[in-house]
């Protein structure tokens, strides 16, 4: 389902539940919202050669919650300039559904600005939360928890109805109807619900998932400004107050799931929570999808459901990890520039022998010998990819296990994960070392890397689409392999399987003298077919302390595996170079003192 940001003037028609779209800076968004009160349309700037407002507009009043209500409910997220993305992201998907009865919580000054002139309501929050990403678990992690509840706890006193979610949070539908089926609820929730309970779009069945430890997620939930939701806030609140180093989800569940049941009723799946004090539902995960029921089980897809939103939790490699599974699903915003390169793209199809991923037994065995397979493609392309100043595309990654926190056996029982599976890059990658600056003098220079799902995405300017070139690996010495200022019958470029450096630095020569005519300053792709063990990435190369360089990098980009069971440590390290160790098996450290990376 594409819920694309930035939309090529082509396919604007095209654009799924929005109206006619205009232009402000650099996202294209609805051209006429309805307009209520002293409600300004979302996305409308502030006037050029205006000045900010006073700090107390921006403080968080009836008022100024009033001005965005609409029937009694106002949607609600919050967060630093860390986020930023992410909340222009959450907010143009809520103004593609015609929603404009909604709020952002700025936690530091920085982001309240650049959210008001890009006409975005907001508050100031008065965190005082520095403008750098916060670490799960951390005091600062802590204190956004709080943050978070003393907020809920403001605007139910102002007696509006609540969605609140996290900015991690990407909305694909208008969850309002939904929501507004179950007048009966004081609190509707998300959860980390894992093995569905239902198969279709009914609230999760509470008995079964109290079975299966399935915890309240709070990243989604509504609220009704009843007094039981009221009172259980209030508790709550002082419970965090109390302790600065417990989690703001941990005290809910705590306090929601002291005594739960019986039943409501029996059809609305709501149940008796807090003592029986509260009406409470479970958001169906299959819809109200966690990172697991979207990007590894796609429960949505098997059930043939439609989902209303993918919170980005299940995931490795921190807020940048995040970003690479919402670019995958194609539903983040990026700025224009993201979908261009002045260097240009380098893609490549990967070839998996049909033993590697469907034969024998779904083990660690088997899913190394397919993940490592894929790596050694994968380093290969890495190269190339920094010879020529390409930004890479990634090609779809496979797994034959899930990867998960704790002791599994592979696949969690219940779960509708198949084998195997599609799985998020940072499965076996580190996105985030891949995406932050490590010093170019230790480690060469850094290389751009793009989702697998690029080339798919509507946002990519049809000049780059249309600038490609494939690059056929063919047997030195054999007909045209490698022939200058000639491509193949096919059109591809066919080039020597073992190529050093030097002839791989030639490939843009050659392909601004191919038949094609490519300027030299084309935005152009390369598809290399069968990349794996064909170009030894460095195996000729003469630049020693470049190599070295390199293979610092790319040893840091690869993950580990986890959790085998009945085993501490029960983690294994990928290792983008295991092909170099003679005999090298797939298994955990043995003791403490050997558990540490490959490099």
């Amino acid at each position: 389902m594409f819920h694309n940001l930035c939309i090529d003037s082509q396919l604007r028609d095209q654009a799924p539940n929005s109206s006619q779209l205009t232009a402000v800076g650099q996202v294209l968004v609805p051209a006429s919202l309805p307009e209520t009160k002293l409600k300004r349309p979302i996305w409308q700037a502030p006037s050029s050669g205006s000045e900010m407002p006073p700090p107390k507009t921006f403080q968080l009043t009836k008022e100024l919650v009033e001005q965005r209500v609409r029937d009694n409910i106002i949607i609600v997220t919050f967060g630093n300039y860390a986020y930023m993305d992410f909340i222009l992201t959450w907010v143009k998907h809520l103004t593609d559904f015609g929603l404009d009865n909604l709020l952002v919580g700025a936690m530091d000054t920085k982001v309240m600005e650049a959210l008001y002139w890009k006409g975005i309501p907001v508050f100031d929050m008065g965190s005082h939360i520095s403008f750098v990403d916060a670490g799960w678990g951390t005091p600062k992690f802590h204190k956004i928890g709080r943050e978070k509840i003393i907020l809920l706890d403001t605007i139910l006193a102002f007696g509006y109805e609540l969605l609140m979610c996290d900015t991690d949070v990407v909305w694909l539908k208008n969850p309002l109807p939904y929501l507004l089926r179950f007048p009966e609820a004081d609190v509707l929730t998300s959860t980390d619900q894992l093995v569905p309970t239902v198969t279709d779009d009914r609230l999760e069945n509470w008995q079964q998932g109290e079975d299966f430890g399935a915890s309240s997620n709070i990243g989604i939930f509504f609220w009704r400004a009843t007094d039981s939701a009221k009172n259980f806030t209030e508790e709550w609140k002082d419970m965090l107050i109390a302790n600065d180093k417990l989690w703001d989800q941990t005290a809910f569940n705590q306090l929601m799931w002291r005594q739960l049941g019986p039943s409501v009723d029996e059809d609305s799946g709501l149940v008796y929570a807090y003592n029986g004090k509260l009406k409470l539902g479970l958001l169906p995960a299959s819809i109200f999808c966690s990172g697991h029921t979207y990007f590894v089980q796609a429960i949505y897809k098997q059930l043939r459901l439609e989902p209303y939103a993918i919170h980005a939790t299940f995931q490795y490699a921190g807020t940048e990890g995040k970003r690479h599974r919402l670019r995958e699903a194609m539903v983040f915003y990026d700025p224009l520039e993201y979908y261009d390169s002045s260097g240009g793209f380098l893609t490549f199809k990967s070839s998996i022998p049909k033993e590697l991923l469907l034969d024998g037994k779904h083990n660690i065995e088997t899913h190394f010998s397919l993940i490592n397979y894929q790596l050694k493609q994968i380093r290969t392309a890495l190269a190339i990819a920094s010879l020529l100043n390409r930004t890479l595309v990634m090609p779809p990654l496979w797994c034959r296990l899930d990867r998960l926190w704790y002791p599994h056996p592979g696949v969690l029982p219940g779960t509708m994960t198949r084998q195997p599976f599609l799985c998020p890059l940072d499965h076996a990658l580190e996105v985030n070392v891949m995406s932050n600056e490590l010093p170019e003098d230790e480690f060469g220079p850094g290389i751009n890397f793009r989702e697998y799902s690029f080339f798919d995405n509507p946002s990519v300017p049809r000049h780059v689409k249309e600038s490609w070139l494939d690059v056929e690996l063919c047997q030195e010495g054999s007909q045209n392999c490698y022939v200058s200022n000639s491509t193949s019958r096919s059109g591809a470029l066919k080039f020597p399987k073992r190529s050093n450096e030097e002839m791989v630095l030639q490939i843009p020569v050659q392909v601004c003298a191919g038949s094609r005519q490519y300027s030299p300053h084309s935005r152009m792709s390369k598809s290399f077919n069968s990349l794996q063990c064909k170009m030894p990435s460095w195996a000729s190369v003469t630049r020693q302390a470049r190599e070295e360089r390199f293979r610092k990098r790319v040893k840091r980009y690869a993950a580990l595996w986890c959790c085998v069971q009945n085993h501490i440590p029960g983690h294994i390290y990928y290792d983008m170079y295991w092909d170099e160790k003679p005999g090298w098996k797939p298994v955990p450290p043995q003791t403490r003192e050997d558990d540490y990376p490959p490099w």
